[in-house]
């Protein structure tokens, strides 16, 4: 799922790649689904809506459901399963009212002007109408986070890590400033098994923010500074993810 900030659509993403890949996003999005409980007849909007994997769940409950993505070969691949998707920037949403629900899995911590997509979002929304989403959250992905820096301050080469993870406390204080009451809002620390293993996962979500020359070397150097505590005995990849999963109603 993706976002960026910038607001010239591009392709950070191979979404084959993350189709073979990144199945795991999707199929753990089943719980913040849950909690947005899709109505047949409503008009959601599903932030971030990646190849449209989980997109087509909600249509499945019957509601009327509008894709979008900063990835313009996300949006396509959204388009080909048959999703109404557009090409936007989360962060610069153009919506007035129209929505009864925002859904957003695994997306909001690619823009990171949270401020800027929790008034759009606003905005965007009926008078109460929810906002549902499940992100990265503090502490995401720490030691996979340090292990990158590490590698990229030894060749020279600056940080690309500009994702947003906040806190409950954060994320609670924007939404309520955007005009939110929040119902829940909790972080879920959710050790993750990746079965294509840790170099496939940096080359599925970080190949866009990493130099081209190089960048398997950079990757495996990655991948073996974590190999000590992300890897078990048996050959076994498991990323460090904690997530931040919240419900939140528009007051007005």
């Amino acid at each position: 799922m993706a976002g960026a900030p910038s607001t010239a659509a591009t392709n950070l993403w191979d979404a084959g790649a993350y189709a073979e890949n990144a199945g795991f996003v999707p199929a753990l999005g089943n719980a913040a689904l849950e909690l947005l409980a899709p109505r047949a007849g409503e008009r959601i909007l599903d932030l971030g809506c990646g190849d449209g994997v989980l997109t087509e769940k909600i249509v499945a409950a019957g509601a009327d459901v509008r894709g979008v993505d900063f990835d313009e070969g996300m949006v396509a691949a959204a388009r080909a399963r048959g999703i109404t998707a557009d090409v936007a920037d989360g962060q610069a949403l153009a919506f007035d009212a129209e929505y009864d629900a925002v859904f957003s899995n695994a997306a909001l911590h690619w823009m990171p002007d949270h401020d800027a997509v929790f008034s759009g979002v606003a905005k965007a929304l009926k008078p109460g109408g929810r906002f549902v989403a499940e992100c990265g959250g503090f502490g995401n992905i720490a030691a996979m986070r340090t292990a990158l820096r590490a590698v990229l301050a030894r060749r020279g080469l600056g940080s690309p890590d500009q994702q947003n993870y906040p806190t409950v406390a954060a994320a609670t204080r924007q939404l309520e400033a955007a005009g939110f009451s929040v119902e829940t809002c909790v972080l879920v620390p959710r050790a993750t098994p990746l079965a294509a293993g840790m170099a496939a996962w940096f080359h599925t979500f970080r190949h866009g923010f990493l130099p081209e020359e190089g960048r398997d070397e950079i990757i495996a150097e990655i991948a073996e500074l974590l190999r000590p505590s992300l890897c078990d005995g048996d050959g076994n990849w498991t990323a460090d993810y904690v997530r931040l999963r919240f419900k939140a109603v528009k007051t007005a």
